[in-house]
């Protein structure tokens, strides 16, 4: 009996080691706060949300608006969104990145909002793990109802 105590012991405070790190493992905007390059947003449509695995896609037209008032709509819309804050960037800049956290364990996604000429790109995709169960294209689906 007393075996099975300390296995529940030991597993309680490897979930609580599991959440704290989750939590509290930095930011690095060098990392995240990136130009949107690659081959990725050749397959995405124009105004409409790609879903990918642990991840997803948005470009937003310049003929809704100048990319630079998307970007500033966005930022507002994004800051209004629980538990999420601007990691890096500007409207100024041309390009924000932000930080959102699920509610229980924290897990932090990270979403990149860039102006172009053609159009604001916006790229959310997960820290941790593989799978994000369509959260990030959730999030950019509600953003993009709002605009």
């Amino acid at each position: 009996m007393r075996m099975m105590g300390l296995i529940f012991a030991a597993l309680i405070v490897a979930v609580l080691g599991l959440m704290a790190f989750v939590r509290l493992a930095p930011d690095d905007p060098a990392r995240w706060h990136v130009a949107q390059d690659g081959a990725g947003w050749a397959k995405a449509p124009w105004d409409a949300v790609l879903s990918e695995t642990g991840a997803a896609r948005l470009r937003l037209s310049a003929a809704k608006a100048a990319p630079v008032d998307l970007l500033a709509r966005l930022d507002d819309m994004a800051l209004a969104t629980p538990r999420t804050r601007r990691l890096a960037g500007s409207v100024a800049e041309g390009r924000i990145t932000y930080v959102t956290r699920s509610a229980l364990w924290g897990f932090p996604d990270y979403t990149t909002a860039e102006a172009r000429e053609d159009g604001l790109y916006i790229h959310a995709r997960l820290r941790f793990g593989r799978e994000d169960m369509g959260v990030n294209a959730d999030r950019l689906r509600a953003w993009l109802a709002a605009m």
